[in-house]
């Protein structure tokens, strides 16, 4: 960081408080605290003291800072500096930290943990760098190439041109050798250039307020020292943490940086970071307008809840500061907009439909009364407030000289401003959590949630709304609730998120579907599994449906008694394919249990295996049990095990031909998520929910019941598996998989896999059409299926 930047509440740092760290956090300047959790400490000690009991009545509390030597804590630390005391000292309230989430879906720190994240478009930032390194090469990444496909289409653009920093410092006559990160990371590192990503940065800015989560986004052991031209970053995308690479070509014109660009000039955390998640984005014109919600939950995987001040039943400017007040304890990221008025945010030095960070809000003592502020941050590093509390206002002319420190007269973005004129000025505040502790202000409880993958299929689970003949075959969701707070009448005990996965690569391509999710009481009694149209008929939804048109995330706080119910998500028209991530949130102990493809699937799942030679009564997973029957020492399959077990175990058509050895290997092959070429059972249940489902959807096709497919009902098959294929081609494929005038269905599925699998890859590699790959990536994808 820059020097003088200034602390959570404005407080200046000079050479005397070198020491000290700008971390930010704001607690207001009343806190409640106690002997237990109070210490002080000198300026010149890194050492904190008890406060002693005279002295602890006699405390005054102003400013805050926090000394370096507990800036890695994992408590939060206030700290605030205390007048009457012997010398001069800070207040250091040592609070715990909020009541962590526990992810039943990542507690082992499996792939998609924070701990272990997946590789974005399978590149190993360990494993690139290492070969970089010892080939003496610079990388440049060539699925994030520094050229216009890059960049898109941004309006009003001249020539571009793409630097290393330490090019780009070199065009710039700058001596000073490039950085990774100065000296912490701080909202006051950056501003926003000609891209329109406002909601971007003013959620970054919220992001540097949170130590933890800030260094899960921005890995701090990189830096240009052993220097390879490569960086990482991390996100949350659809249920799992992901690291994207990069190379650090950056886009500048006239030796300066298109967009977000560093205050000192030779730090370049934030530039890359944005380049990280522009990748992730599309582009750096898929970032050009969104929500700082979007922002939120890529840097969190958290909850984020809007609060619209325009509409009929907002809440009231009393509820809403309680909300940034619990908001504020549970560490939450906090962003607002201003509405589109020009009009009435002319000459307030406010930017009509822009995002800003809520940096931090407290009361204060004017006369005999208390008024409440709210301290925001413009991500342009400029531009304030220049009303009531503002910089220059006259306001701090008449409250104690104590409080009179909070404001800086200086044009750095951020500025405080009184609550009242906020909801006035502002539409919209965003609040973001890890945990759901901030919705009802209960801190004591640790929530826990559950993550599922899921889809809707056209013509099999894609049922639509409610009233639908359908709405049965959705995805449905029973669980088992055990615990409610007696002691708080209607007691917010589950959570319910919906969350769409757009296959488009570019975000603003993005086709959002509406999604709803219901949720039904279970009459004791009811059998188990998917539950039929006469169930949803004759029973009603805990709550009404609500209609979200346009967003990607629907949440739905629920007080549910003890008892069992089914979580059904659903698209509101029928036959929409599409995929989803539910996440359930519950504050006790719960019993989920999926089931997938509603009341006309049969159950695949091989409930009874039965082997004369080893039979076992076992409470494991049927497929684990058959996938042992066949495996090796290694607990892995070869191709001729996986022929063996499917021929032997797997319900065949009329005609069975069987599958084939090259059709195992190419099995194996499809579903290779080591590149081990075998198969483990992580990689069998893939595989065996696959091939469930096309035997599924090969019997729909099977129009005449005769135990094959001829080329119309073997198009209809492809069609209605969300995937679009010109006659011709389903002519070849038939030829090449079949051999025939019809296709089996061991066939079938073979087709069906190879087909799922190399529409994937060009979903996840194309634009606008387009597949570009590098002859590694060609010669794998065609050669090794």
């Amino acid at each position: 960081m820059c020097e003088h930047v200034q602390t959570h509440d404005g407080f200046q740092q000079t050479e005397q408080f070198a020491n000290y760290n700008a971390h930010i956090r704001c607690h207001g300047f009343a806190p409640v605290f106690s002997r237990e959790n109070l210490f002080c400490c000198p300026i010149h000690s890194s050492q904190p003291q008890p406060i002693k009991a005279c002295e602890y009545k006699m405390l005054h509390i102003s400013h805050l800072a926090i000394p370096r030597c507990f800036s890695g804590k994992e408590e939060s630390v206030a700290c605030h500096r205390a007048q009457n005391l012997s010398e001069d000292f800070f207040i250091i309230i040592m609070a715990k930290s909020e009541t962590c989430l526990i992810n039943l879906r990542y507690q082992d720190g499996s792939e998609g943990s924070p701990s272990n994240p997946a590789k974005f478009r399978n590149q190993d930032f360990a494993q690139i760098k290492a070969d970089c390194l010892q080939k003496g090469e610079l990388f440049v990444d060539n699925a994030f190439p520094p050229n216009s496909n890059s960049l898109g289409d941004v309006p009003g653009l001249s020539e571009v041109k793409w630097l290393r920093p330490a090019d780009l410092l070199r065009e710039q006559g700058n001596n000073d050798k490039p950085a990774y990160c100065t000296d912490g990371m701080s909202r006051f590192d950056f501003a926003q250039g000609s891209l329109g990503n406002c909601w971007f940065l003013s959620s970054i800015s919220a992001l540097t307020f949170q130590k933890n989560l800030m260094e899960q986004v921005v890995p701090m052991d990189q830096s240009f020292e052993d220097y390879a031209g490569i960086f990482h970053f991390r996100f949350w995308r659809f249920g799992k943490w992901v690291d994207v690479v990069i190379d650090d070509y950056l886009p500048t014109i006239n030796k300066q940086f298109l967009s977000v660009s560093s205050k000192c000039q030779n730090e370049f955390w934030a530039p890359l970071l944005e380049k990280a998640y522009a990748k992730v984005c599309g582009s750096y014109a898929d970032m050009h307008g969104g929500s700082s919600s979007d922002a939120f939950k890529d840097f969190t995987g958290g909850l984020y809840h809007c609060h619209d001040f325009k509409k009929p039943n907002a809440p009231s400017h009393d509820e809403l500061w309680l909300t940034l007040s619990r908001a504020t304890e549970c560490k939450s990221l906090i962003c607002s907009v201003t509405g589109e008025e020009a009009d009435k945010l002319a000459n307030t030095g406010l930017a009509d439909g822009h995002y800003y960070s809520v940096t931090g809000i407290t009361e204060v003592k004017l006369n005999e009364s208390k008024v409440r502020l709210v301290r925001v941050m413009n991500p342009w590093g400029t531009g304030e407030w220049n009303g009531k509390w503002s910089d220059k206002s006259d306001m701090w002319d008449k409250v104690e000289p104590e409080v009179r420190k909070m404001c800086f007269d200086r044009d750095d973005g951020e500025f405080w401003m009184e609550f009242e004129d906020f909801c006035s000025h502002f539409r919209e505040v965003t609040i973001c959590s890890e945990t759901p502790n901030f919705l009802d202000g209960d801190f004591k409880c640790q929530w826990k949630c559950m993550i599922y993958d899921g889809s809707w299929v056209a013509g099999i689970s894609a049922g639509g709304k409610w009233d639908e003949p359908t709405f049965a075959t959705n995805p449905q969701y029973r669980i088992q609730v055990s615990v409610i707070d007696k002691e708080e009448p209607e007691d917010k005990n589950v959570l319910v998120s919906l969350m769409q996965k757009p296959p488009q690569e570019h975000r603003r391509q993005m086709k959002i579907e509406e999604v709803v999710v219901l949720i039904y009481k279970v009459p004791p009694g009811t059998p188990q599994g998917c539950l039929g149209s006469e169930f949803f008929n004759t029973n009603s939804t805990v709550k009404p449906p609500t209609r979200y048109q346009g967003f990607i995330e629907v949440i739905q706080l629920y007080s549910l008694e003890p008892g069992e119910y089914v979580i059904v998500p659903f698209t509101y028209e029928p036959n929409i394919t599409a995929d989803f991530v539910l996440t359930v949130y519950t504050k006790a102990d719960a019993k989920i249990r999926p089931c997938q493809g509603g009341e006309d699937e049969k159950d695949d799942h091989l409930s009874e295996i039965r082997d004369k030679d080893n039979e076992k009564a076992t409470d494991e997973d049927p497929n684990y049990a058959l996938f042992k029957l066949y495996a090796d020492q290694n607990d892995e399959l070869l191709a001729v095990q996986l022929q063996k077990l499917l021929n032997d175990r797997f319900p065949h058509g009329n005609g069975h031909r069987g599958f084939s050895l090259d059709a195992c290997r190419s099995m194996i092959a499809l579903v290779d998520l080591d590149q081990r070429m075998t198969m483990t059972f992580t990689e069998f249940s893939i595989l065996w929910k696959k091939i469930q489902e096309y035997k599924n959807l090969f019997h729909r096709s099977d129009v005449n019941e005769n135990g094959s497919l001829s080329d119309d009902e073997l198009q209809n098959a492809i069609k209605a598996a969300g995937m679009d294929v010109n006659d011709a081609s389903v002519g070849l494929m038939m030829s090449r998989y079949s051999g025939f005038s019809t296709t089996s269905l061991e066939e079938f599925i073979t087709l069906m896999l190879r087909l799922d699998k190399m529409s994937d890859i060009f979903k996840g590699k194309s634009s606008d059409g387009v597949i570009h790959l590098t002859w590694d990536e060609w010669s794998l994808i065609s050669m090794y299926n």
